[in-house]
């Protein structure tokens, strides 16, 4: 990371002002203004999130915020209702009134003296969603949206479900949230309320997970706030950009495909970051291309970016599979529009233990499969943070337990870009089943790495508003698309598709054992395959990551980040411990110190579907002096075969004083999962 220290505009910092709603609620913002913008406006850009201003993301935002001011823009980052340093109570993600105050938001900011009323939203994961939101609600002065690492589709591909599956990381989640929730704003900002709106947040927040467990189908409550249900509604210009280890690359791609405004698609190696900041590397200047985006949209100034390729992928070269990488080898490709015609499908057959080459016929037989619940052990995150070992292991790992087809050696170099897509004959022995796919790309030394994957509950494989049971015993026709990768498979390595009837932890098993009857005659993968393009050659390159310098911070304790496989052999029970601790440290320039630690714990025994647990501690910390509060949340996940069980606690103390304590005790039919 490159640090610049002297922009085109001297940069003056707002450290706090509250932007007041129509119902009287304050919310907090900083803000970074170019020096003279009261005499000469300049366009102002939003980022609009939860997660703490003056504390949690400062330093992130001392990096980038400043870089566009710097630029010429009036730069605005506020916390949400009910966090922060913001009035109020956040009771739940994405909520209509997050979009209303949203809009409220833009409106204060075009009123400014120091604003000359164009606007724009830049903002990864819950601020690239809201940006999303909020563009569909067609804010009158909203000219463009930069949106990092979201989703236009809260149900099919958020962070709780995937093909109608639970996800393991709903659970993460909800704990995060509910550690964040559990904090206090800053008495140097708001005074002596701040103990009073810190109790309003401990009693009124809620259980997030006790909420979302109860929308187990596509119903109106995730439809709200997904604008995949109009992608009409949005009126306004849009960069939807993300990484391979993100969770949320698929969404780029339809974006693209399904938006009717000018757009643009840019996906890297990087986990949920922003590319300035991107782990995998490489990183990239993409403040650069944020202010080319800005530039052109709210300056009408001529930058070339809507002249270049509507989409730019990185093409990952093939590399030992490993759970944390540095950088992942492989180049920049565009295409110019999305869907892109030059995509060729490749349709492979299967037969036992083979993936069979175009023309082959594949062979009347009915395979099996009932996968051990220790498969998927080894997947990796649903979305990696870059927090440690969170990638997929070897997949031969896996492979014991699940239904493999394998390719022989390719003759020539493949190349693929899209999802594949895995369509099947198959009947269950049980009512409900799931079904996980993976790709592999599979080296002459036989070590196997993870491509892409992806999960169907069997129950949704006709509509994930309306689930039905399977009849057990008949066969169906059912459809998979596997997540959206670019990826080269080089000559002599093969391709491996391998199926199982389970992946825990990544997604929450069906309520017993499934055996699934596979018909190889009807059963087909196919393939997105990519020809190489001499365009990719003179693509421009993009510029090295810069930023502004850092805020200061002092590390009083060092981070730790480990993910632990446990297979004790005496009680068959086998446990994946993810540790995220962040350590200790102080922001210097207000004497502040912040602790953040995660353990989350997931475990089976044996084939015992009633078994599985999931639990994670949190334990969040400020302190300032004699000023010490501290937060600690348990949230625990079981289930059986008729319902989900959710234990919880949070504990709140000042100094080592407990002054306020709550527990749940939930229990949640399932609804066809």
């Amino acid at each position: 990371m490159r640090t610049v220290e002297n922009f085109p505009h001297a940069v003056r910092e707002i450290e706090n002002t509250w932007i007041e709603m129509p119902d009287g609620v304050r919310l907090a913002a900083r803000i970074w203004l170019p020096e003279g913008a009261e005499h000469d406006p300049v366009p102002a850009i939003l980022e609009y999130i939860p997660y703490r201003k003056r504390d949690l993301t400062a330093v992130r935002d001392s990096q980038m915020h400043p870089y566009i001011a710097g630029h010429g823009y009036a730069c605005v980052r506020v916390d949400l209702r009910g966090s922060g340093d913001s009035d109020g109570v956040l009771t739940d993600e994405y909520l209509p009134q997050e979009q209303e105050d949203g809009c409220a938001v833009l409106a204060w900011l075009a009123a400014q003296p120091w604003c000359d009323g164009r606007l724009g939203m830049i903002g990864i994961s819950w601020g690239g969603f809201n940006g999303l939101q909020i563009a569909a609600r067609r804010p009158p002065r909203l000219g463009a949206v930069i949106s990092v690492c979201s989703t236009d589709d809260r149900y099919a591909d958020d962070i709780h479900h995937m093909g109608g599956c639970l996800l393991g990381d709903s659970l993460s989640w909800a704990s995060v949230m509910f550690a964040y929730n559990s904090l206090p704003p800053d008495p140097v900002l708001v005074g002596e309320r701040w103990r009073e709106m810190w109790h309003q947040r401990l009693e009124g927040s809620g259980l997030w997970l006790d909420k979302w467990l109860r929308h187990q189908r596509r119903d109106a409550y995730w439809r709200q706030g997904s604008i995949c249900e109009d992608f009409s509604a949005v009126q306004c210009p849009i960069f939807a950009v993300s990484g391979w280890a993100d969770g949320y690359s698929n969404a780029v791609f339809r974006l693209l495909a399904n938006l009717e405004v000018p757009r643009k698609g840019l996906i890297g190696p990087w986990a949920h970051k922003y590319p300035h900041l991107g782990e995998p590397g490489p990183a990239i200047g993409f403040l650069q291309e944020c202010r080319r985006w800005w530039d052109h949209w709210l300056k009408d100034t001529p930058t070339g970016i809507m002249d270049e390729p509507m989409l730019r992928v990185w093409m990952q070269e093939s590399c030992p599979p490993t759970t944390s990488y540095t950088e992942r080898p492989g180049r920049w490709v565009a295409e110019t529009a999305w869907p892109s015609a030059r995509i060729e499908e490749r349709r492979l057959g299967l037969a036992p233990g083979r993936l069979l080459q175009a023309g082959e016929s594949s062979p009347e037989t009915t395979l099996h499969i009932r996968s051990p619940l220790t498969v998927g052990l080894f997947a990796g995150k649903w979305c990696s943070y870059a927090a440690g070992p969170d990638l997929a292991h070897d997949q031969r790992e896996e492979d014991g337990g699940a239904l493999v087809f394998e390719s022989d050696p390719l003759p020539e170099t493949l190349e693929i870009l899209g999802a594949p897509v895995l369509e099947v004959e198959l009947a269950s022995d049980r009512p409900i089943a799931m079904l996980a796919a993976r790709l592999s790309d599979v080296a002459p030394d036989d070590k196997a790495t993870r491509v892409t994957y992806g999960l169907l509950n069997l129950t949704h494989r006709q509509s994930s508003r309306f689930p039905s049971a399977l009849e057990p015993g008949r066969f169906y026709r059912v459809t998979l698309g596997l997540n959206d990768i670019a990826q080269v498979f080089p000559k002599g390595h093969r391709l491996r598709l391998s199926l199982s009837t389970s992946y825990w932890p990544l997604a929450w098993p069906p309520p017993e054992p499934v055996l699934l009857h596979i018909a190889t005659a009807g059963s087909s993968f196919t393939l997105p395959v990519r020809p190489p393009s001499p365009a990719d050659e003179v693509l421009p390159a993009f510029g090295p990551p810069e930023a502004a310098r850092a805020l200061a911070r002092t590390l009083l304790a060092p981070p730790h980040h480990n993910w632990r496989v446990i297979r004790d052999l005496a009680s068959d029970v086998s446990t994946l411990e993810v540790t995220d601790d962040r350590g200790s440290w102080r922001l210097d320039d207000i004497d502040l110190t912040v602790t953040s630690k995660t353990v989350e714990t997931y475990s089976s025994c044996a084939d015992d579907f009633t078994s599985l647990r999931g639990e994670v501690r949190a334990e969040r910390a400020l302190g300032r002096g004699d000023w010490q509060v501290r937060t600690t949340t348990r949230t625990v996940l079981t289930s059986d075969a008729e319902a989900f069980h959710i234990q919880a606690d949070l504990d709140a103390f000042e100094g080592d004083k407990r002054v306020y304590a709550q527990s749940w005790d939930e229990r949640i039919l399932r609804d066809f999962v």
